[in-house]
């Protein structure tokens, strides 16, 4: 992956200026990672930065360095974000359905954030699936990392007795999986009411499917309750 050069700071160099270099930095990947969500990762180019930023483009590049950094920069941007929203809170919650619960609702809350603009792990994969190299190379390994957190999610669901033993996780996260593109797609493309919704009652369906029967003295006491 090119780099920008690393010019060593003079001796003497004061710390604000390296504070201020870094917030410039940021604010250019809050700009791009704006463009991208609107406009794909393709749209990104360090003119359409420095003009929005309102930079010259040899500032902008002295950032990044090349428009494959850039672009790099933003999926990292928005794979930190995506565990902020997504993931941490997630891990505050109970081991097994409650965390994969968890996980599911605020994975689709950020999808409906962000039906204006889009999600760069999906529109990425459009852009970038047939595209080797390491703009794509980059996506894989954000989308595999989310996936894999998933994956042990459902796993220690299935350890904690919250889902049946011989549940096969893979394709749990599979169809897990296939409900968000789903709530993407009708939601955003076709513009279809109702949309999360039909998600959310897609994964307690997926959840009823795998999910441990109760005891029978636990089922029996449920339904006496009931009457």
């Amino acid at each position: 992956m090119p780099t920008a050069p690393h010019i060593a700071a003079p001796r003497g160099t004061a710390p604000k200026t390296l504070h201020k270099g870094q917030q410039t930095r940021a604010a250019i990947l809050e700009a791009a990672l704006g463009l991208a969500s609107h406009m794909g990762l393709e749209g990104l180019s360090i003119g359409a930065l420095a003009e929005l930023m309102q930079m010259s483009k040899s500032g902008v590049f002295a950032h990044f360095g090349s428009r494959e950094e850039l672009q790099i920069s933003v999926i990292r941007e928005y794979h930190a974000r995506f565990e902020e929203e997504v993931f941490f809170p997630a891990m505050n919650e109970a081991r097994g359905l409650p965390r994969l619960r968890t996980l599911f609702e605020r994975w689709v809350r950020r999808v409906s954030v962000e039906l204006d603009s889009g999600c760069i792990y999906i529109s990425g994969a459009v852009e970038f699936d047939d595209r080797p190299g390491p703009v794509r190379d980059a996506l894989v390994e954000m989308v595999k990392t989310w996936h894999a957190a998933l994956g042990r999610a459902i796993r220690i669901a299935i350890d904690e007795g919250d889902l049946r033993p011989d549940t096969d996780a893979d394709q749990m996260l599979f169809e897990i999986h296939g409900l968000i593109l789903a709530l993407h797609h009708d939601a955003r493309f076709l513009r279809n009411p109702g949309v999360l919704d039909r998600a959310r009652a897609g994964f307690a369906r997926v959840v009823d499917h795998y999910r441990q029967p109760a005891p029978p003295a636990a089922q029996k006491t449920a339904r006496t309750t009931r009457r």
